[in-house]
């Protein structure tokens, strides 16, 4: 098996069945927003993760593909949403919807998404169709609590890794979770094969965004889609802050960080200054150890599953993950 190719295929029955979910529909003040975010591309992870998912238990990526496209408008409800509530400009290199439209527009947008979504996971209801919902549902829940979580913590000095980890495992690697679960329940998969890819997928969640806290200092700016060092800009708490903050006490680079919390944020000319920190006290070498570690775990995980080509897609997708630029 080709595994880029497979990917790549699965990724484009994504794609086009994204296309096809809002089509000529009315009001056009909300469906042309909402074909707009859903138009945006992306590497589609979720989706494809549900389709893999499911055929590591012995099931069909295509008959997982409606479910695989519900998780991801999921997704995207999130990211409009976030977008609202980081008050950023541009998403993969395109203005975000609030910033084209207006807010309100966005939040309808978002709100909307939610019911296509479930709408569309639905569309030929699943054998073990109440597990696949209440799975779904606890991963709005569980995403929602995990933002509410990072919102907290921007009022807080206080945060240890081990908080930033635990919301990290709930905002990003929840619908991660969500998607794998979904897709071992379509291919009907057994409760301990089905608790592996939930641990499988967790752990490539938390990688994910810990590779993300890594790409906003050290990406190319085209790659990634969006302006690299928003996160110092914005003083979010990252893996690469608290990790600072845990480790550097006193003298000056103690009070260049104290400076960033008291102010929420520092200059964008303080970006290189904040890289060759990070650099330099190797925190970025410990993100990148830590992302590795997560991968590894994450493999693991899946030794519940058959020993077949589509378990090794799953360790090539962990892989690949690990590995992106943007």
């Amino acid at each position: 098996m080709d595994f880029k190719q497979h990917y790549l295929s699965c990724k484009s029955l994504v794609d086009e069945r994204l296309r096809a979910v809002v089509g000529p529909r009315e009001p056009s003040s909300l469906y042309e927003p909402t074909q707009y975010i859903l138009s945006g591309g992306g590497k589609r992870i979720r989706a494809v993760l549900v389709m893999l998912a499911a055929e590591a238990v012995g099931g069909t990526g295509i008959g997982a593909l409606a479910a695989g496209v519900g998780i991801e408008m999921l997704h995207n409800f999130t990211l409009v949403h976030d977008d609202i509530m980081d008050r950023a400009a541009t998403r993969r290199g395109r203005q975000t919807v609030h910033t084209r439209w207006d807010e309100g527009t966005a939040i309808l947008v978002g709100d909307v998404m939610i019911g296509l979504a479930q709408s569309t996971l639905l569309e030929n209801p699943p054998k073990r169709c109440v597990e696949v919902v209440r799975a779904f549902t606890h991963g709005i829940i569980d995403v929602c609590e995990g933002q509410a979580l990072d919102r907290e913590f921007e009022t807080r000095n206080d945060v240890t890794i081990d908080d930033y980890l635990h919301m990290i495992a709930m905002k990003t690697g929840r619908l991660v979770e969500t998607a794998a679960e979904v897709g071992g329940l379509v291919g009907d998969g057994t409760p301990e094969q089905i608790d592996g890819l939930r641990a499988y997928a967790r752990h490539i969640g938390q990688a994910f965004q810990i590779q993300d806290d890594l790409l906003d200092i050290t990406a190319d700016e085209a790659e990634l889609g969006k302006r690299i060092g928003g996160d110092i800009i914005e003083g979010k708490k990252t893996y690469l802050l608290v990790r600072a903050l845990e480790q550097t006490t006193d003298g000056d680079d103690r009070r260049m960080l104290d400076q960033m919390l008291a102010k929420k944020g520092l200059a964008e000319e303080m970006i290189p200054v904040m890289r060759d920190f990070y650099d330099r006290r190797g925190i970025l070498d410990s993100a990148r150890r830590d992302v590795r570690l997560y991968i590894e775990r994450a493999e693991a995980d899946l030794q519940v599953l058959p020993e077949t080509k589509a378990r090794e897609m799953l360790i090539w997708f962990a892989q690949m993950i690990m590995s992106r630029k943007g």
